[in-house]
């Protein structure tokens, strides 16, 4: 069926924006020049959801300075609310691979904003509608400042459910580190055997590792507290009144409930990526040692019979289309996979963060969708890993007792008493015999 259509226009010309859509005009032509990746930006909810907190405080801040009629600020704020809410999801379509700096998306949530206001205080959508995207909903703002505010929000509260991830697979693997204290295993460096330790001490080290990045994770929060609202085009807060900027913050740090301070140098953050890059860093981090946890369980449960054998993953699917019983370390490979891709995500952001010129970096979009695609997959395979393969993990212990007792770790002991070179040689006759 032919779709209908109202007619409207932005400083380059007419665009056709279909009838029943909050979005507008810039959105349109957005969507029409970025079909890239079939990701829109309504996969990014952090990020939608932090612009509209953005796009709030901004309503309450130029109401208060006077520049912006009560009635448009309550129907602004009413509607960013239903943002917030999930009423509108569908309406921002913008891809998330877009030229502009985030323009795109910050004129798709200025024109949701603007029409659904509209509507709310009996206007109509599109051309005459009461509320104006750039006028009322982007008073006081650039994307420079209203975006790059919002994605360092965004960052917040998708680390902090990361963490509640981490610390779930922490408490996991410390519960079985518990449950395996007493049996003594086989410890290796090099993959060749060293000295006896226990399981329990195994699996009481992934849960110290995972631990500290818990730590490191609510440390690099404060970085993305700095924000730089006010700043608007280049840090400078032209089109801004002197006041207006202390008052936006007061309103987004109380809405938010965050404790949220105001850059010192507003142009220098307007295109330094430093905060970003730290924190990918850290994920990369936490995807290295996840592989390597993820690794040790697939080594310490290899075989059954021809492996380590030494712990036994819970049988989740059938492990091959021709080998009868064969069953595989299916959540541990797919943990690892994740951890790759973050890899790769790492390189996006250190690439993207280079790229900045002058007072601003146009890639900040990719940087943020690397972010929260690194901290989704994380977050995702590490729930998977902990419920599917860490809480029903089992110890082998023959196996353990077995492999322990057929190596050379307790010589290691006699050196203290013997010597070197009288345990070298002991080790060597047992290994002959």
């Amino acid at each position: 069926m032919p779709i209908d259509n109202r007619v409207e226009h932005d400083p380059l010309g007419h665009v056709n924006v279909p009838s029943d859509r909050y979005y507008g005009a810039q959105t349109a032509r957005a969507t029409e020049n970025f079909p890239i990746s079939g990701i829109s930006i309504k996969q990014l909810p952090y990020v939608i959801h932090a612009l509209a907190h953005v796009k709030i405080a901004a309503a309450q801040a130029n109401c208060e300075e006077g520049l912006l009629a009560t009635d448009k600020r309550d129907a602004i704020v009413l509607a960013c609310q239903e943002v917030l809410a999930g009423k509108h999801n569908d309406e921002f379509q913008v891809d998330v691979f877009q030229g502009g700096a985030g323009t795109s998306t910050n004129m798709n949530m200025n024109e949701v904003i603007a029409n659904r206001a509209s509507e709310m205080l009996g206007g109509v959508l599109g051309e005459g509608r009461l509320v104006h995207p750039n006028d009322h909903v982007n008073r006081s703002q650039s994307t420079n400042d209203a975006y790059a505010t919002a994605v360092r929000l965004s960052v917040i509260p998708a680390t902090r459910h990361l963490r509640d991830a981490l610390a779930l697979l922490a408490s996991a693997l410390r519960a079985e580190a518990m449950e395996f204290a007493d049996i003594l295993n086989l410890g290796r460096t090099q993959l060749q055997d060293a000295v006896p330790m226990t399981l329990g001490q195994e699996f009481a080290a992934f849960a110290t590792t995972v631990v500290e990045d818990c730590d490191r994770l609510q440390e690099t929060e404060r970085l993305f507290l700095e924000v730089i609202i006010g700043g608007t085009a280049i840090g400078t807060g032209v089109a801004a009144t002197p006041s207006y900027r202390a008052c936006v913050l007061k309103h987004l740090s109380r809405n938010t409930g965050l404790p949220l301070i105001g850059a010192k140098d507003l142009i220098e953050p307007s295109w330094d990526m430093g905060a970003f890059m730290l924190h990918m860093g850290l994920l990369k981090r936490i995807a290295a040692k996840l592989s390597k946890i993820a690794n040790d369980f697939r080594l310490l449960s290899s075989g059954p019979r021809g492996g380590i054998g030494e712990i036994m993953l819970p049988a989740l699917q059938p492990g091959s289309s021709l080998m009868p019983g064969k069953v595989n370390p299916v959540a541990a490979e797919a943990l690892n996979q994740v951890c790759f891709y973050v890899y790769g995500l790492d390189t996006t952001v250190g690439m993207a963060a280079e790229a900045g010129q002058l007072q601003l970096n146009a890639m900040e979009p990719v940087i943020v969708f690397s972010i929260h695609k690194a901290t989704d997959l994380l977050r995702n395979a590490v729930v998977i890993f902990t419920r599917t393969c860490v809480e029903g993990v089992q110890a082998n212990e023959k196996r353990c007792q077995a492999n322990l007792g057929a190596s050379t770790a307790f010589v290691t002991e006699l050196v203290t008493t013997m010597g070197y070179e009288a345990a070298a040689l002991l080790v060597k006759e047992k290994l002959a015999s």
